[in-house]
């Protein structure tokens, strides 16, 4: 097998432990590890550029890294993606290209198609699971059906048997020497980071250390020294109270087997000493853990979450895209603390604690009746850790698109969040100095402080501190009526049309067969030149009936205790900034995109400040 020539195509698996791709072809062959940056293929969902600058560091390390084995990573920037590993294996004669696979609904595309091509043109194809515990299309109820309710899910995933997975250790890579054919960029040639992005990421070094060797460190820190008190800390929202594991398990710095054993086997030694407390924290993470699994199973089996929602009863509802509002909100000027204080760090960092994330998504979405698109894509520009899979399950789940996630009516107050989560104020007069001065008590709702007491603390409220964008009580009026108004577009559609379909869906595993998500059936032609058994499949909907099943919507508004559905490894990064014009990442984005979907859904570009600056373009 020694002859083999291998390209190892690499993506979002940036590691060389436990990495079945790397390690499959290490074995079997000569190497040639590529990289490939096409921002064509990224399209709407470009990287935001905290994310950029992640990506960036985190393939320097594993450049480093790939070098002490005898290798080179090879580093294309290209306008199509097919071919620069064409180009590639024409360069070293290669025979074989492996990768491991991704889910989201924009790889999975691109993927099979490349698959397909190469296939067609006599090269074998192989890909692996290095993202996941399970295959998307591993996990079915009785029925063979899709689950759409976290628990049952996690349940079934639980209770199955996980095959032990054993990648031999990469000591040594035999490189394959490239032709001209191949330009081989450097880091600073694909374009990551331009000089107007520097300044702001400058601080972002000083919290973070991209690659998969840091990634090692994080998580023996936070096994051996924080999972223990996991469920006390999890929920405060300052200082680094979580994991900080999301943006590494992101970019695949780190295999999610290996936290996921790591944490099993303080949860089972735990459970032996009687630790009830530490055992209830390995089982508080370990769900955390099934979040994120469950957002890539949703993403797989629904391909189309990232543009509709899973519960097509929002169909009819009548969303206010106000982009002064929109404005206001990822400003963090929407004259409610907790709110502001979470948006403002959002921009300032790249990063908000998990709790922060749904408090300030909830008032987008059910106070300023924002489309839940909107804010999903401005978390996608925004976050360090931006996954796609998950923006999609935490923003379907506030707005009331998922079978367990928020009912729609359910409205949540700033106030109450804030001493719940911020009893002290601690957090917000670190994001916001124009409050540093209030006394606590009044620290979360300012409008209701005495004059004497706001003159005290220098706030003029809709001078320095704007007033609430919008009052609770009117927020609640605005959100019913939409509901109802929703409710009578539904009706008129139902009435106007004899070939109207209800697509409110419900739980899989309950009801009749007319009452189901459509199931998934998975196209399972495996071409004659792929040998791996875990050969990444592709999805497509269908039911007996040929179209979309439905469920009927309930006469009333049913309330309900519903477990949150994403609980994902979210942790803080400490700084701080005062910005009047807080915009979003998308304008740098923007302008380095190539090519936008015709029907992908439209989000308002950033704004311009009066100087003429993007906000990206200011120092932190």
């Amino acid at each position: 097998m020694a002859g083999n020539k291998i390209i190892v195509w690499f993506r979002r698996d940036l590691r060389i432990d436990d990495n079945p791709a790397l390690s499959a072809a290490a074995r079997d062959g000569r190497v040639l590890p590529v990289f490939i940056w096409c921002p064509k293929d990224e399209g709407q969902f470009y990287p935001g550029r905290v994310s950029r600058w992640w990506l960036k560091h985190s393939l320097s390390h594993l450049s480093q890294s790939l070098k002490s084995l005898g290798s080179q990573l090879v580093l294309i920037k290209a306008d199509s993606t097919l071919a620069a590993l064409l180009a590639c294996i024409d360069s070293v004669g290669a025979t074989r290209v492996v990768f491991n696979h991704l889910y989201d609904p924009v790889s999975l595309v691109r993927d099979h198609h490349i698959k397909e091509q190469l296939v067609e043109l006599g090269i074998s194809v192989q890909s692996y699971n290095a993202d996941l515990l399970y295959e998307p299309w591993e996990v079915y109820d009785e029925k063979g059906l899709a689950f759409t309710m976290f628990d049952k899910y996690w349940n079934k995933c639980m209770n199955m048997q996980m095959e032990p997975v054993s990648h031999a250790p990469v000591w040594r890579l035999e490189p394959l020497p490239t032709s001209g054919l191949v330009e081989n960029c450097s880091i600073e040639d694909l374009g990551l980071e331009d000089e107007t992005e520097r300044s702001s990421n400058a601080l972002l070094g000083r919290g973070w250390s991209p690659g998969w060797g840091h990634a090692d460190k994080v998580l023996s820190e936070f096994i051996e020294h924080h999972l223990v008190s996991y469920a006390e800390n999890r929920l405060k929202v300052g200082g680094n109270s979580t994991s900080l594991l999301s943006p590494y398990l992101h970019f695949g710095e780190v295999s999610v087997r290996k936290v996921f054993q790591s944490t099993r086997l303080k949860q089972i030694l735990w459970a032996k000493e009687g630790n009830s407390s530490g055992e209830e924290s390995a089982t508080l993470f370990l769900r955390a853990i099934g979040f994120r699994e469950y957002s890539r199973y949703l993403c797989f089996n629904f391909p189309f979450t990232h543009e509709k929602s899973l519960l097509s009863n929002l169909k009819y509802f009548p969303w206010c895209p106000d982009q002064t509002s929109f404005k206001a909100w990822r400003q963090g000027r929407t004259g409610y603390p907790l709110v502001d204080a979470g948006m403002r760090e959002l921009w300032a960092t790249g990063w908000i604690h998990n709790r922060i994330r749904v408090i300030v998504s909830s008032f987008a979405v059910k106070f300023l009746l924002l489309p839940w698109k909107w804010g999903m894509k401005y978390f996608w520009d925004t976050l360090l850790d931006a996954d796609l899979e998950s923006d999609i399950l935490g923003w379907q789940y506030i707005s009331g698109s998922l079978p367990d996630g928020h009912e729609l009516e359910r409205i949540d107050c700033p106030e109450v969040q804030g001493c719940k989560f911020d009893p002290e104020g601690e957090y917000v007069r670190q994001w916001l100095p124009e409050l540093a001065r209030m006394p606590t008590e009044w620290i979360h709702h300012p409008w209701d402080a005495p004059t004497s007491v706001l003159r005290a603390s220098g706030v003029e409220l809709g001078l320095n501190y704007p007033k609430p964008i919008i009052d609770l009580d009117a927020a609640q009026v605005h959100l019913t009526e939409a509901i109802f108004k929703m409710w009578e577009l539904e009706a008129a559609a139902r009435a106007s049309s004899s070939n109207y379909t209800d697509e409110v869906v419900g739980e899989n595993s309950e009801g009749d067969e007319n009452s189901s998500i459509p199931k998934v059936v998975l196209k399972d032609r495996v071409p004659s030149f792929t040998i791996s058994s875990n050969d990444q499949r592709v999805p497509t909907i269908q039911n007996s009936k040929g179209g979309l099943a439905c469920k009927k919507r309930p006469k009333e508004i049913a309330v309900s205790e519903r477990q949150p559905v994403r609980e994902n490894l979210q942790d803080e990064l400490g700084g701080s900034r005062r910005d009047e014009e807080v915009c979003s990442t998308a304008e740098s984005s923007a302008a380095k995109r190539q090519t936008i979907s015709r029907d992908s859904f439209s989000v308002p570009q950033s704004c311009t400040s009066s100087n003429g600056l993007t906000s990206n373009e200011r120092e932190i």
